[in-house]
């Protein structure tokens, strides 16, 4: 299968899939709608794609406790916990918009963010690239570095304690979720694999 990008016109041809330009139909400070056609064959789809950039968040450690932040949201009308994160600015490497966004949220630093996983919340109409980082080693809080407008609380909570709030439904965002089922993962693993006696 042959794969040509017009990167000109904004058009990609793979093999017997066409996509047209893509237009910009909204756009505000935190996104972008773009509606796109793809043809295929005889059949036409017709997208909008909900473009809100790269982002980032970051599983903070102490001992056995996340660092969680507290928000409201919108389409849920309550507060709920969620690890830091927000988007990666243009300058900005996924791995430093975890560690500022962290900062700016709670007032603590994470040096030597170590990546945990990359994943897009949709394939079709959401276009939101998400890099998840974790680290353990912390540098002394600052409380005046802390954006209050940005989060009502934080709390360091036991990570089983967070698994049980997903099983609860008292954490409901996707990005928290995959983040902390993805570090509990990775931990068993590790601790499987080392294993003695």
């Amino acid at each position: 299968m042959s794969v040509t990008n017009n990167p000109q016109s904004g058009q990609i041809s793979i093999g017997w899939r066409l996509r047209t330009d893509k237009h910009l139909v909204y756009e505000n400070i935190r996104q972008k709608v773009y509606r796109i056609v793809t043809q295929v064959d005889s059949q036409i789809k017709e997208y909008f794609v909900n473009d809100t950039g790269v982002k980032a968040g970051m599983v903070a450690l102490q001992e056995d406790k996340v660092l969680m932040v507290q928000q409201y949201r919108l389409l849920v009308d309550k507060l709920t916990w969620e690890i830091p994160g927000g988007c990666v600015d243009e300058d900005e490497t996924p791995d430093t918009a975890a560690v500022r966004e962290c900062l700016e949220e709670t007032g603590v630093r994470c040096l030597n963010p170590k990546l945990l996983i990359y994943y897009h919340s949709g394939l079709e109409t959401s276009y939101n690239p998400t890099h998840i980082f974790y680290s353990d080693e912390l540098a002394e809080q600052k409380a005046e570095l802390i954006h209050k407008n940005e989060i009502h609380s934080q709390a360091w909570i036991p990570l089983s304690t967070c698994l049980e709030m997903i099983r609860r439904s008292e954490i409901q965002d996707s990005f928290s979720i995959l983040a902390l089922l993805s570090f509990w993962t990775s931990m068993s693993q590790y601790a499987g694999e080392h294993k003695t006696g």
